[in-house]
């Protein structure tokens, strides 16, 4: 009687396409010569810093607009909330001004 197959292929040739797919999608970020950075004030400070401190800036101004509204007494998780809403507002401002 003749042996069947599995139906999957060789588990050995899986594992190692696996492993280096794995291997080149984790490489993938490494292609990028340089990180981008601003010069600001005779210094280049790396672009991350900067979305983050415009994240920052924009939650706290949002957070003005939510108390004149009434809104941010109804907040559940206020800490939380004002964390995401900075996040979002940082990574807006570095998909738009970085394209990343």
């Amino acid at each position: 009687m003749r042996r069947r197959r599995p139906r999957g292929g060789n588990p050995a040739r899986l594992r190692a396409t696996g492993w280096i797919g794995l291997a080149a999608f984790s490489l993938g970020g490494c292609a990028e010569p340089a990180s981008p950075s601003l010069p600001l004030f005779g210094a280049y400070f790396p672009s991350w810093l900067i979305c983050t401190s415009i994240g920052v800036v924009g939650a706290v101004a949002v957070r003005g607009l939510f108390v004149r509204l009434g809104i941010d007494d109804v907040l559940p998780w206020r800490l939380l909330v004002y964390t995401c809403l900075a996040a979002a507002i940082g990574f807006i401002v570095a998909l738009t001004a970085y394209g990343r």
